[in-house]
């Protein structure tokens, strides 16, 4: 049987942030990313965030989901100890990419291929590995975009992965909602 380090070891190689592509996301930009200002292979890490068993207590009563391997008395689990539900994770992973990077959304359209890698304990800290991974254009004024979005522990650990993928504005979409587009650019009406 696994002691609760011998498990924290057991998960996925650490990611570095000297990756090629990477981009340190600290500071929260006021204006969003538009879809022009992104690329393939671009990546950000975002601020870190500790899991207390409050937010574990809080998400058990927001959700109903009470399972003894998430209270405090969890020490009966297969991990040695208690472990945060595996949605709150995805939860604040969401909650963190948010800021890095700050990006013009216009809708969630999936989320996919989510696999929860290793447990998340009281006390862990965790940050938000994005990188972008595919971007197509839809329609004129937006884009899909395919994030690789990791949530990583104190250790540099992968605890889970997946895809989300999201519509993005254009600058030019942005600009037209806000009325900022030139008469020029406007299409004439037919006389």
């Amino acid at each position: 049987m696994e002691t609760s380090s011998d498990s924290r070891a057991a998960s996925l190689e650490p990611i570095s942030d000297e990756a090629p592509g990477f981009t340190a996301t600290t500071d929260v930009d006021d204006c969003p990313l538009y879809l022009e200002d992104i690329s393939v292979g671009d990546r950000w890490f975002s601020p870190t965030r500790e899991v207390t068993a409050e937010d574990v207590a809080d998400f058990a009563l927001l959700t109903g989901d009470n399972d003894p391997l998430h209270s405090e008395d969890g020490i009966d689990s297969p991990f040695g100890e208690p472990v945060a539900h595996g949605l709150l994770g995805l939860s604040m992973l969401a909650g963190l990419s948010t800021e890095a990077p700050k990006v013009a959304t216009l809708a969630l359209v999936s989320i996919a291929e989510w696999q929860f890698e290793a447990p998340i304990f009281f006390g862990d800290v965790v940050r938000v590995s994005t990188q972008v991974e595919s971007i197509q254009q839809h329609g004129r004024r937006a884009g899909r975009v395919t994030w690789l979005r990791q949530l990583l522990n104190q250790q540099g650990r992968v605890v889970q992965r997946g895809r989300f993928i999201s519509l993005v504005s254009t600058k030019a979409r942005a600009r037209r909602l806000t009325g900022q587009e030139s008469d020029s650019a406007r299409p004439r009406s037919p006389r």
